[in-house]
């Protein structure tokens, strides 16, 4: 192995050991792009400003955009015995420009080179995975607009609790990840600033243009604090939290799906190319994909307590506990991007069992309030109503009656108010046409909300 880039001040080589367990190239290898893009900004500003000869600016950016070249095609492979990328790139670069190379890091550390990487990789993470909660949310959309006349019961404390339509179900999913594209957006926004310049903690004695490097690549402006520049990590924080948002989401959609498909709900039946089978019960259909990603959300959100758990002690600037940021946000972005990927086709070719939904909703008498309600509109006080209504429901469970079935003299023993027309008022498809209020399942009220989504996603 080659003599360490700062090795200058050390009498020994690195222990083997501590090498192995100090390197990072296995993981921030990934952002050989970003280094190289950082490198060419960081070289033109340097040849533009004279603090090295332009010839030696042009010469390092075709000697980088030549590595970048090699590896996209395979023909340069990434050493893992080198400490990181950025350090390879150097070398690499050295190697083939000689003393040229080695005039790339002037005015630059590996510390605001290292913070400049991670932002422009997770930058363009984000853009994906913005473009997949957009499909996932516009996949959800369009089965919602084939279903606003699907009742299904709606539950609270998972009981039956009041009627409600399919569409209404599916397009409060989509509401959660309009935030979580919002979130995203947020996180860019602040992140996309520049700390290339800032040196190792208290920037350069070089007449630099930071300006210049921040608008090469494309950054809103220099960050203003050359330590804040090199020891901030909010946005990996942020970043984790909002996809440990999108991965709640996606696991409480999960749950739902898993009870869904089960035979005591079978509200929906998994498409055969995304369920899986048991080892010893030849009837078994099982829910796998969304199983996986209950378990998955736990460990992004474990991701986000290492970053917060990583930077809570840490004094200004660098520390190398900041080394384990990148683990922790890419295993949390690679999983967000699985589990999106995934879980889009199978909702797409989910089966909807309409009527086992009806079915479901014509028992636990989730029509109660409506029937409350019946009165209050007669004149009856909403708490004198619904006791009357709580006082039918036991009578019809000691009958084992519903409040469809009831008959009418039961009702009038009980007030004079009710009359032929409440086994209307209190139908299912008029429960769910009535809920006319914004937000609420009615057609009417779902049709508002699926134009006012699509306005939101853009489509």
């Amino acid at each position: 192995m080659a003599d360490m880039m700062w090795a200058g001040r050390f009498s020994k080589k690195i222990d083997d050991t501590v090498n192995a367990f100090n390197s990072s190239i296995a993981f921030d290898g990934r952002m050989y792009k970003h280094d190289i893009q950082g490198s060419i900004a960081h070289a033109t500003m340097l040849g533009d400003c004279g603090i090295i000869p332009k010839e030696d600016s042009v010469k390092i950016i075709e000697g980088l955009k030549g590595i970048l070249a090699d590896i996209e095609s395979g023909k340069l492979m990434l050493d893992p015995s080198a400490e990181d990328i950025h350090m390879f790139i150097e070398a690499e670069l050295t190697k083939r420009l000689g003393d040229v190379g080695k005039r790339l890091h002037t005015a630059r550390s590996r510390n605001d080179q290292v913070a400049v990487d991670i932002r422009l990789y997770l930058r363009d993470e984000i853009s994906e995975i913005k473009a997949l909660v957009k499909e996932l949310a516009v996949t959800i959309y369009n089965m919602a607009k084939e279903h606003t006349e699907t009742v299904m019961p709606g539950y609270t404390h998972l009981q039956r609790a009041q009627p409600v339509t399919f569409a209404h179900h599916l397009l409060a999913y989509v509401q959660m990840l309009i935030r979580d594209i919002e979130r995203l957006d947020d996180t860019a926004k602040r992140m996309n600033y520049c700390p290339l310049g800032s040196g190792a903690l208290a920037g350069t004695t070089y007449k630099t243009n930071r300006k210049q490097t921040s608008d090469l690549l494309g950054f809103t402006a220099p960050m203003a604090n050359s330590l804040d520049g090199v020891s901030d990590r909010d946005f990996c924080v942020e970043l984790c939290c909002a996809l440990s948002l999108i991965m709640t989401h996606l696991s409480r959609f999960s749950e739902e799906i898993v009870m869904w498909c089960s035979w005591e709900f079978k509200f929906i039946e998994l498409d055969d190319a995304y369920a899986t089978g048991s080892s010893i019960m030849p009837q078994k259909k099982n829910p796998d994909v969304t199983e996986l990603i209950r378990g998955k959300t736990g460990r992004v959100n474990g991701d986000l307590i290492t970053l917060l758990t990583m930077l809570k002690g840490l004094p200004l600037a660098y520390n190398k506990d900041m080394q384990e940021d990148k683990e922790a946000i890419f295993d949390a972005v690679d999983n967000v991007k699985l589990c999106v990927k995934t879980f889009i086709p199978m909702l797409a070719t989910m089966r909807v069992l309409k009527d086992n939904m009806r079915n479901a909703s014509a028992k636990g008498f989730i029509n109660a309030t409506d029937c409350a309600d019946y009165l209050v509109k007669k004149g009856m006080p909403f708490r004198d109503a619904y006791k009357i209504t709580g006082t039918l429901v036991a009578l019809c469970i000691e009958k084992g009656l519903t409040l469809e079935t009831l008959p009418l003299d039961e009702y009038r023993k009980m007030t004079e108010l009710f009359d032929d027309d409440v086994y209307n008022a209190i139908s299912l498809d008029t429960c769910v046409r009535e809920r006319k209020s914004e937000g609420g399942p009615s057609p009417d009220a779902v049709k508002y909300q699926l134009e006012i989504t699509a306005k939101a996603l853009g489509i």
